[in-house]
């Protein structure tokens, strides 16, 4: 089952990013389109990364259909046109600072903070980072988890984009928003290559007036 393009994704509504009127209706009735009309070659571009990216059943296990991005990663065509559009997007959140989700967040923060000249904060499991941290225990299926950010990694007031690869259930990145918070700076959205939709994370997002863009969602 291939992914459906995204094109010009609209964010959720959020307490800081205002949407007009019609964008809203849009995403209320459920339609994946924006406000305008998708262009060939956007969609030829999304077309190409979806090829890209290999589909894993059963993995890592029974049920699953995995998303594996490393033959997007190993083509350089595809991998520059996932970041172009992922740059497009991010460009409409004017983020002061990019916080990218480990590990395979790093993969797309790194490259949008160097084209936006914005800090790149990384958010990692517990132990990684060296300094002084906070942190913050999150739910999984079975089980917790943690992730840290340096306590001076944001300034007071600053505009963030959470970018990851993948949106399933929201939990990751619900707790990376916590952990900005934590830090005085405003979580303006979230970015991913991939939405999985029916898990409820874009739901679990809106819920905390998180906007939501991703370049696909399947």
């Amino acid at each position: 089952m291939r992914c459906r393009p995204f094109p010009l994704s609209v964010p959720r509504p959020s307490k800081r990013t205002a949407l007009p009127s019609q964008g809203r209706r849009s995403i209320r009735t459920g339609v994946a389109m924006a406000n305008e009309p998708m262009e060939n070659e956007q969609g030829t571009a999304l077309a190409a990364i979806d090829a890209a990216i290999r589909i894993i059943p059963d993995f890592p296990q029974p049920g699953i259909l995995f998303r594996d991005i490393t033959p997007l990663l190993a083509d350089p065509k595809a991998f520059a046109l996932a970041q172009a559009l992922l740059l497009e997007r991010a460009r409409s959140f004017s983020p002061d600072a990019i916080v990218a989700v480990e590990a395979r967040g790093f993969l797309f923060g790194a490259p949008l903070a160097l084209d936006l000249a914005v800090p790149l904060v990384p958010v990692r499991k517990p132990g990684k980072l060296p300094a002084d941290t906070h942190s913050v225990d999150y739910g999984l299926e079975y089980g917790t988890d943690r992730l840290e950010i340096h306590s001076d990694a944001l300034a007071r007031g600053a505009r963030v984009l959470l970018v990851d690869d993948l949106l399933a259930t929201g939990g990751t990145v619900r707790a990376a928003a916590d952990l900005v918070e934590r830090l005085g700076a405003d979580v303006v959205g979230a970015l991913f290559l991939i939405e999985l939709t029916g898990l409820g994370g874009a739901e679990r997002l809106a819920e905390a007036h998180i906007g939501v863009s991703a370049l696909l969602r399947c």
